[in-house]
């Protein structure tokens, strides 16, 4: 499958609209605040773990070339240096 060459801001819009729109009902759960989501842009797959890692590779291996972004489940922001991760109000 070849691929198409997108901006970082474009994945970036695609993963956030599909979060949005069809996997945030799915993984916004108690259990599942800090963990990252990890969403493959083309597919719309995604699977969460607790720092993104092991879901990365998981859809890798199904689809190696995959363009992949991470959310973490709950907070406005994935990593913080500061110390401090705002939470999503929603």
């Amino acid at each position: 499958m070849k691929s198409i060459l997108l901006s970082r801001e474009e994945v970036a819009r695609r993963a956030k609209e599909l979060y949005q729109n069809s996997i945030r009902q799915e993984v916004d759960r108690e259990e599942n605040i800090g963990k990252m989501v990890i969403i493959d842009i083309e597919t719309g797959e995604y699977a969460v773990d607790k720092i993104g890692i092991e879901s990365a590779r998981y859809l890798r291996k199904k689809h190696p070339f995959a363009r992949l972004y991470g959310i973490r489940i709950g907070y406005k922001v994935a990593v913080s240096f500061s110390g401090f991760m705002e939470r999503d109000s929603q």
